[in-house]
C-alpha cells in the first residue's frame, strides 16, 4: 500500500462518528493479523476527536504498523458510546465513558472489566500505558490474571505541573505526594518511556527507572516549508492578520502557562509590529479571553484536520510555547519541519529542541519580560535562515519511521526479557 492509502485507511480511527458500535453482552471481534510477532496495546484517555499531541502519537503508531504486517496494534481509549474501528492490523476501542469536567474533551477510562475482556481477546505481548493518574490503575487491575507486561509513556509530567499550578499553601505537600505516585506507577510497569533528556532527568530525581529514552516523529511531507509558498493564501482564508505572525497551537490549559504568553505580546507587537495567533480549545480558553490583551489575539479553535494545522504553522513567522512542563512538544517540532523557528520557555523538553537545531530562541520559564525581549530579538534575526535549520534537523533525527523502528525494538526487548 502506498503512503496515501493508508492516510485515507486512518480516517476510521480518527473520528468516532465513522466507528462502528459494539454490544457489549456479544463476543468480541476475533484478533486481527493471528500470525503477528509482535502485538502491542495503548490505553489512554487522552485520546479523542478534539485532542493532540498524544492522539497524533497513537495514530502515527497506527499507521507505521499498518505496513509492518508481523505487527499488530490495539488502541483502548474512552468515548461517548462503546465502539470499535479497525484498518490493517489495527483495531481501535472506544469504551463508553464520562467527560472529565476539568479536563474537556478527555473522558474518565475507567472499564477494568470490559478492557480485561479486550485483553483475553486480544491477548497482546506487551501494554502500554499512556496516562498519568487513574488510568494506570485501573489497567493494572484489568491485568491481574494475564500478567502482560506493561510500559508507561511518560507523556504528563505531573509532578512539574503540579510545582508550576498547585495552590501555594501545600504546593511542596502535593508535589512530594505527585512524585511518589510517579514512582508507584513506575513500580509495577518493566520500563518508563521517556521523549527527552529533560523527561529522563526528571524521572531519575523521582527514584524512577528503568527509563527508555525514545523521541517523537514529525509527518515530513504533510508539515513542510513548501506549504509557505501559500501563506498568503491561507493567511486570507483564515481571517489571520498581515504582516508578522507568531502563532501557538495546542490546548488552552493552565499548565501551558500562556498567560505568560499574552502578558508579554502587547510589548511585542509595540517593538516589532508582530501579531499573536492562537489555535486551539481547552478548560483555560475563557479565562485567558479575558485577559487585556486578549482583544488584539487572533482567536481560532482546536483544529482537527492535521493538513490545516500544517497550513497554518506555514503561515507564521515564528512558534512560540511558554510551557516550562512539556516532556517532549509535538507541536514545536511540528513548526520546525515546517521551516518555522520556535520561542520556548529554557526549562522542559522544547528547550532542547530548539537548543539542538539552532532554529530559535528560549526565555526564562514564567518570565513575561524576559520572552517579550527573547520574541523581539528572535524576530530580528534572519528567519528563512533559522527555518531552513529546523526543517534540516527534524529530516536528521525526527521522521515517524525511524522513531518507531527505535520504539518497536524496544518492545521487543522487554517482551524478551519478561
Amino acid at each position: 500500500m502506498t503512503a496515501s492509502t493508508h492516510s485515507a485507511d486512518i480516517s476510521a480511527l480518527v473520528s468516532e462518528k465513522r466507528a462502528a458500535p459494539f454490544d457489549r453482552s456479544r463476543p468480541l471481534p476475533e484478533p486481527l493479523r493471528p500470525d503477528a510477532r509482535l502485538s502491542v496495546l495503548d490505553a489512554t484517555k487522552y485520546f479523542g476527536d478534539r485532542t493532540g499531541g498524544i492522539r497524533t502519537y497513537l495514530l502515527e503508531k497506527a499507521r507505521y504498523v499498518a505496513t509492518h504486517p508481523e505487527l499488530r496494534h490495539t488502541l483502548v481509549v474512552p468515548g461517548s458510546r462503546d465502539s470499535v474501528a479497525e484498518i490493517d492490523g489495527v483495531r481501535c476501542y472506544r469504551l463508553r465513558n464520562f467527560n472529565i469536567p476539568t479536563q474537556r474533551p478527555y473522558r474518565f477510562l475507567l472499564n477494568a472489566a470490559l478492557i480485561e475482556r479486550v485483553l483475553d481477546r486480544e491477548r497482546p505481548d506487551l501494554i502500554e500505558i499512556g496516562s498519568p493518574l487513574m488510568v494506570p490503575w485501573v489497567i493494572r487491575r484489568a491485568n491481574r490474571r494475564h500478567q502482560i507486561p506493561m510500559l508507561w509513556f511518560f507523556h504528563s509530567n505531573v509532578p512539574q505541573v503540579v510545582s508550576r499550578i498547585g495552590p501555594r499553601v501545600g504546593r511542596g505537600l502535593m508535589v512530594r505526594v505527585a512524585r511518589a505516585h510517579t514512582r508507584r506507577v513506575a513500580s509495577f510497569c518493566r520500563a518508563t518511556i521517556a521523549t527527552s533528556e529533560a523527561a529522563a532527568r526528571d524521572l531519575e530525581g523521582y527514584g524512577v527507572g528503568p527509563v527508555i529514552r525514545s523521541s517523537l516523529g514529525v509527518d515530513l511531507e504533510q508539515f513542510s516549508p513548501l506549504l509557505r509558498e501559500r501563506a498568503q493564501e491561507v493567511r486570507s482564508r483564515a481571517g489571520l492578520p498581515a504582516g508578522p505572525l507568531a502563532i501557538y497551537t495546542g490546548r488552552l490549559a493552565v499548565e501551558k502557562q500562556l498567560d505568560v504568553l499574552l502578558d508579554a505580546w502587547a510589548h511585542v507587537e509595540r517593538r516589532t509590529g508582530t501579531r499573536l495567533v492562537v489555535v486551539g480549545d481547552g478548560a483555560a480558553r475563557k479565562k485567558l479571553q479575558h485577559h487585556p490583551y486578549a482583544p488584539r489575539v487572533t482567536w481560532r479553535p482546536f483544529q482537527p484536520d492535521r493538513g490545516a494545522v500544517a497550513e497554518l504553522l506555514a503561515a507564521a513567522d515564528v512558534f512560540v510555547t511558554p510551557s516550562a512542563a512539556e516532556t517532549f512538544g509535538l507541536a514545536a517540532l511540528e513548526a520546525l519541519a515546517s521551516g518555522v523557528p520556535v520561542l520556548s520557555a529554557a526549562t522542559g523538553a522544547v528547550a532542547e529542541l530548539v537548543e539542538a537545531s539552532g532554529a530559535g530562541r528560549t526565555f526564562a520559564s514564567g518570565d513575561s519580560s524576559d520572552l517579550a525581549n527573547q520574541a523581539v530579538w528572535l524576530l530580528s534575526q534572519d528567519l528563512p535562515a533559522l527555518g531552513k535549520r529546523g526543517r534540516a534537523f527534524a529530516e536528521r533525527h525526527h521522521s515517524w519511521h525511524g522513531v518507531f523502528d527505535r520504539l518497536f525494538a524496544a518492545y521487543r526487548q522487554v517482551v524478551a526479557a519478561a
